[in-house]
């Protein structure tokens, strides 16, 4: 009789948690979910999970050692799965302490507990293309891209995938970096530039919401849909050897580009006007303004063309996305139309 495979998932709460929750426990697993105390408001990704014997949470966070140690006796997973972050790249530059903190020593706390433990398990870092720095030259972006981090998220993520690179090297451990790329959902945070635009689409639409502020209208992003990139996640650890690999749709798109799609889905077409912080996007047929710049959504130094070539992580795990962006940006425009909140499992 096969053992029933244990899987830890730090970040469970989030976006990517969630759908790796299900992911997993639809192939069999018994899945443990690490919540932090304050992160409660965002249970309702996986609210629906709770009542499951193959479901448990347990308290802890990132940036206390001994609460990982703890766990880690425990419940002896087989694979861990580190998705735990300050994922928000504008929000680092106010808490760049904090942010260091959780995005670069936390992955250094779990790995050593491994380490130190003599875990025989397999280790998967939720890493990113902020690493890459977006600077246009070069684009699109592999695993060979030399890294130039433009934000202390993506800092703190430099610090973690060398942290795992040398864990890896240096005690044999069956540890990798998912370089992912952008990969949105229904189940995005509010925050994030994707899940802004789709709400205030569906509210704008409702008469609840007269228009539509934004940042960088040029920058540029490879947008997937994160159901299918924990899919992805799991392909990693499943292989014999562990590797450092770029996921990605290979295509990218503008915020400009990604705010039509989702006026669209409404019916409506926008006309585009004016430069720079002047720059606004009026209903085609009314001539209402609906977008408009706002200099607070800058960044301090901007990440502006992402895209990936993921042709080896393609090869390696036999995976590509199914969802392209427009039909990414009708998912989450219909969901937001449907639902005042965000995070339920229900989504088309």
């Amino acid at each position: 009789m096969t053992k029933t495979k244990t899987a830890l998932i730090t970040g469970v709460t989030g976006q990517d948690g969630s759908y790796l929750a299900e992911l997993l426990l639809g192939k069999g697993y018994h899945v443990h979910g690490i919540v932090r105390r304050n992160s409660d408001f965002t249970s309702k990704r996986i609210d629906h999970l709770l009542t499951r014997p193959d479901f448990v949470t347990s308290y802890g966070d990132v940036v206390d050692s001994s609460s990982l140690h703890s766990l880690l006796v425990e419940v002896k997973p087989v694979e861990i799965y580190h998705l735990a972050a300050q994922s928000h790249v504008g929000v680092s530059f106010q808490i760049p302490d904090y942010s260091a903190q959780v995005n670069a020593l936390g992955t250094l706390r779990l790995l050593n507990a491994i380490k130190e433990l003599k875990l025989d398990c397999r280790f998967y870092q939720a890493s990113t293309s902020e690493l890459f720095g977006g600077l246009p030259e070069t684009a699109p972006q592999s695993e060979s891209t030399p890294f130039t981090p433009r934000s202390p998220y993506a800092i703190g993520k430099l610090f973690s995938y060398w942290s795992v690179r040398n864990y890896r090297e240096a005690y044999g451990l069956h540890a990798s970096n998912g370089i992912f790329f952008n990969h949105e959902s229904p189940r995005r945070g509010k925050n994030f530039v994707t899940k802004k635009i789709s709400q205030a689409v569906a509210r704008i639409k409702q008469g609840t919401q007269d228009n539509l502020r934004l940042g960088n209208l040029d920058a540029e992003r490879d947008w997937g849909y994160a159901r299918e990139y924990v899919e992805a996640m799991w392909l990693m650890l499943q292989q014999p050897q562990p590797n450092d690999l770029v996921v990605g749709t290979g295509v990218r798109t503008s915020v400009r580009r990604f705010t039509e799609l989702c006026f669209a889905e409404i019916g409506i077409v926008l006309e585009w006007s004016g430069k720079g912080v002047s720059e606004v996007g009026r209903d085609k047929k009314t001539g209402k303004t609906l977008v408009s710049v706002d200099p607070v959504y800058f960044r301090a130094t901007e990440a502006d063309l992402l895209q990936a070539d993921p042709r080896r992580a393609n090869e390696k795990l036999k995976w590509k996305p199914k969802t392209d962006v427009a039909k990414l940006a009708q998912l989450m425009l219909r969901y937001d139309l449907a639902h005042e909140d965000y995070g339920f499992p229900d989504e088309a």
